[in-house]
Formats: C-alpha cells, sequence, structure tokens
C-alpha cells in the first residue's frame, strides 16, 4: 500500500463544486450587445458592458425563464422575490469594479442534482443556484495582457452543490450529470471549449468520523469533466502530505495548470466582506408569480434520472446502457419512440443492443448525429421484428441494417429482393443434417467418440449448405437428435 493510499484510510475528502453554466440567450443579462462566441475583441460591448456613467441595466426576462426550468428540475425552493446585489472586485476584465450577481437573496435554494454512479442515482444536494453576470477575458501573452470584454455581461447561473461529494470521481460525475441537464433543458450549450461550463472546486480532508470541515482551498476555473478530476486528486494529495508533514493546510485559492499537471497559489481566499456586498440600487426585485411557475412545469421535459430508473424497470435495459441512452436527450427519446413503434412488450433491451451498437456505429462512421440519423425509429423496430421473429437471423440483420441505413430501403423490401430469409422448416432443415452429417463420417465418428468441440463443425456445414439461413436454434436441436449426443 502507498503512502498516499493510507493516509486516504485515516482522511477522508469532502469537495463542493461551484459550476458556472452560461445560458443560451441572444443578448446578455443586462444589456442588448450579443453574446456569440468567437466575434472580434471587444466587439459586442455597450455603455452598460463597459460601465459608462449614465448607464443602466435592463433586466433580460428569458435569463429568469431559463434559471428557472433548471430550479424546477432540480427541486429546488424558488424565491418568490429575489434581489441582485453588486460585488465589488477591481480586475482589468470588470470595467465597472463591480459585478451584479445575487448574494443573501438567491433565486433557488435546497434543491438536488442526482448522479448516476454505477447502476444507482446517487443524490447530491444543491445549496444555491443563482444569477450573476460574467466578466470579460484576460489573455496574457509575454509581458503583454489583453482584456476582450466580448463576455463581460453573458448571463451566467452559478450552481453551488453541498460540501458532500467524497471523491474525484463522484466530482466529475457531478458535472457530466450537470452538463447533461442543461443540454437536456435546451437552457445552455454548456460547450466547455467554449467556457460555456466551468467549475470551481472548494477541496478540504478531515479524519474519518469527524464531523467539522477542514480548512478548504478553492481551485479556479477548471473546464473539462478530466481536468477537474486530476486537479482534486492532486489537490487531496497535496494536503494530506501536508498535514503529514506537520503543515497546515492555508484557505486560498489556487490555479490549476493542466499542461504541468499542478496547481499554484493565487490568493489568498477571500470572505463575503471583502467583496462589499450591497443591493443593486439600479434593479428593482425579481418577482416569480404562478403563472410563470405554471409554464415552467408544462415545459419540462422527463429528466435523465427518472428515464435511467424507467428503462431498467420497465424495458429491462442494462445499467451501463441505459446510462448511455440518457446521455443525450435526442438519443434517449429516439429510443422511446422505437419502443412505442415496436409490438408487444419486453424488446427494451434488445433494442437498446441494436442502437448502441449498430445505429452509433454507423452515425459515427458517416459523421452524423442522432437527430440527423437516416434510419428512422419506426424502421429499426421493423428490423428487428424480422430478427425476432426469426425471419431473419441476427447476422444477416446486420447486413441489412448497413443497407437499409444507407439506401433508405425497408428492410423487408431487401429481405424480400435478396432472399435472404431464415429456414426454420424443420423438414427441410432435416434433409440438410442428413446430407451434412453422411457425408462427414470422420468427424461424425470423432464427434461421438468425445470431441465436442467438433460441433461446430457440423453447424458450419448447415449454414455453408443454406448460405446462412438456417435457423440456428433449430439447426442445433436437430444435430443434437441426429448425433446423438
Amino acid at each position: 500500500m502507498t503512502e498516499l493510499a493510507q493516509l486516504l484510510e485515516e482522511f477522508e475528502p469532502v469537495i463542493g463544486l461551484e459550476v458556472h453554466v452560461q445560458l443560451a440567450t441572444q443578448s446578455k443579462a443586462f444589456s442588448s450587445s450579443g453574446t456569440m462566441f468567437g466575434a472580434p475583441p471587444n466587439s459586442l460591448t455597450d455603455p452598460t458592458v463597459l460601465g459608462l456613467p449614465g448607464s443602466l441595466p435592463v433586466f433580460n426576462q428569458h435569463v429568469l425563464e431559463l434559471a428557472l426550468k433548471l430550479g424546477v428540475a432540480t427541486s429546488s425552493q424558488i424565491r418568490a422575490k429575489s434581489r441582485f446585489a453588486r460585488k465589488h472586485y477591481f480586475y482589468p476584465d470588470q470595467p465597472k469594479n463591480y459585478q451584479i450577481t445575487q448574494f443573501d437573496e438567491p433565486l433557488c435554494e435546497n434543491g438536488h442534482l442526482d448522479l448516476i454512479v454505477g447502476g444507482a442515482i446517487k443524490r447530491v444536494r444543491l445549496e444555491r443556484i443563482h444569477l450573476e453576470e460574467d466578466a470579460g477575458k484576460n489573455t496574457h501573452v509575454g509581458a503583454l495582457s489583453h482584456v476582450d470584454l466580448n463576455r463581460a455581461g453573458v448571463p451566467l447561473v452559478e450552481v453551488v452543490s453541498a460540501p458532500e461529494l467524497t471523491s474525484s470521481e463522484e466530482a466529475a460525475e457531478f458535472m457530466r450529470a450537470l452538463h447533461r441537464l442543461v443540454r437536456w433543458l435546451e437552457i445552455s450549450e454548456a460547450d466547455m471549449e467554449k467556457g460555456q461550463l466551468r467549475c470551481d472546486a472548494n477541496v478540504s480532508v478531515r479524519l474519518r468520523g469527524e464531523d467539522r470541515l477542514g480548512t478548504r482551498t478553492e481551485l479556479k476555473n477548471i473546464n473539462s469533466f478530466r481536468f477537474v478530476q486530476n486537479a482534486i486528486d492532486h489537490e487531496i494529495a497535496r494536503q494530506l502530505r501536508l498535514i503529514d508533514g506537520g503543515g497546515r493546510v492555508e484557505r486560498e485559492t489556487r490555479l490549476w495548470d493542466a499542461d504541468l499537471g499542478q496547481s499554484a497559489p493565487m490568493r489568498s481566499k477571500e470572505e463575503a466582506n471583502d467583496y462589499r456586498y450591497f443591493p443593486d440600487p439600479d434593479l428593482p426585485p425579481l418577482v416569480v408569480d404562478g403563472a410563470m411557475m405554471g409554464n415552467i412545469l408544462r415545459s419540462l421535459p422527463e429528466l435523465p434520472g427518472a428515464r435511467f430508473d424507467r428503462y431498467q424497470k420497465a424495458h429491462g435495459v442494462a445499467a451501463d446502457d441505459a446510462r448511455t441512452l440518457v446521455s443525450e436527450r435526442a438519443l434517449s427519446e429516439y429510443f422511446d419512440a422505437v419502443v412505442k413503434a415496436h409490438p408487444g412488450d419486453g424488446s427494451g433491451r434488445t433494442i437498446a443492443n441494436w442502437m448502441l451498437t449498430e445505429l452509433l456505429g454507423a452515425l459515427n462512421a458517416s459523421g452524423k448525429t442522432i437527430d440527423e440519423s437516416p434510419m428512422e425509429p419506426e424502421r429499426l423496430s421493423a428490423l428487428i421484428v424480422l430478427v425476432e421473429t426469426g425471419t431473419i437471423s441476427g447476422k444477416i440483420g446486420k447486413e441489412i441494417f448497413e443497407e437499409s441505413f444507407k439506401t433508405g430501403e425497408a428492410p423487408a423490401a431487401i429481405v424480400e429482393r435478396r432472399g435472404v430469409q431464415q429456414i426454420s422448416d424443420e423438414a427441410l432443415l432435416w434433409a440438410v443434417v442428413e446430407k451434412v452429417v453422411t457425408n462427414s463420417p470422420k468427424q461424425t465418428a470423432e464427434y461421438q467418440s468425445g470431441k465436442d468441440g467438433l460441433f461446430g463443425y457440423f453447424v458450419g456445414q448447415v449454414m455453408k449448405e443454406t448460405q446462412g439461413r438456417a435457423n440456428p436454434v433449430i439447426t442445433t436441436d436437430l444435430l443434437r437428435k441426429r448425433l446423438g449426443r
């Protein structure tokens, strides 16, 4: 056992995440400037974004609608009247020298996010979800620094988890679950390469069995699932070694360098009073009424966690396959459409297998998404029925799938044209079995003397005689009967 593993038997990590999600609006949170990614630097600004004298913020109501969807989907308590505050700090990427955010009166509190861990759901409490505007972006090139304010004022929700994640794997899964949910709800593209979903991780360690939290450090602005996991693992190890060596963990903010695989101190961790919060005098309270909540509730789809459970319990789908099916809303809805088109019950596991192997394989090879699939759900169901009823074999079914995917022709029409219907007539198959056994006296004698491995030879010969069309189940039964074993 390594030194670190020994320390992890004595200490446990405690992790909380603060995740910033950019909302999918065409304009900014408090002004009419656009939010397009990749525009020329400083081209998406206006007097409000720049904090020019006399400019006043006007709240983008669509921001509230999108944030409420997330609040309802996470079973959060929605505040009927919430308030914006000013958070003061002095960075080049914040020209007003304060950020408009929510402080002691956030929009949402006390919700939860469901993670899919193994084959089960783990529920993680959310302390709050609040609205705020983004800052600009600093780019450092040698001794020079460039400031691009295109991102300043872009609307965000900040999702703050309770400190109850216990490993880097769970933290990465939290990020995946939130990423999946905001895309599922169509409230954010959540493109991490564009900075539309990024994470601050608060990490501490404590003796196992203790209730009191240890001193935490904050890892700032991590923008990939893998980096979140690597950064937290590194920080846990750093804190454990520091404590084991007699040192003390300092409360600070650290930057994660993914290229070097290590963190470095950025600044001492600020407290709320460092930011001198006070209610923004230029913005009225946000009011959420019953009519607005009714519209949000009616617009919500069935959520990933509910579908994950339903696919396993109602359709018999394996946990790993169910997890893949709910990884994307369009994929999940395609599965539901195939199930709806399929006659009878009990084919969910088979449908999932065809989707996750043949369909996704063909889509990946052709560079298409599930939304662009040339194989409609009804056509995939029709193909699966041909296999289930024994009209064609599974092997032939894969060939039919490939042709139908490429041409759009109905599976039944391809089967008829190619004449590849499976032979299930016992009388016809018995004649083939009799011929194969009679023409293989040496193999027959060896099989009957105990060489069980030769059974596959006889099956192969029957398939050769029938051009692969013999029903394998009936063929196996007839061969065992004819060979006497």
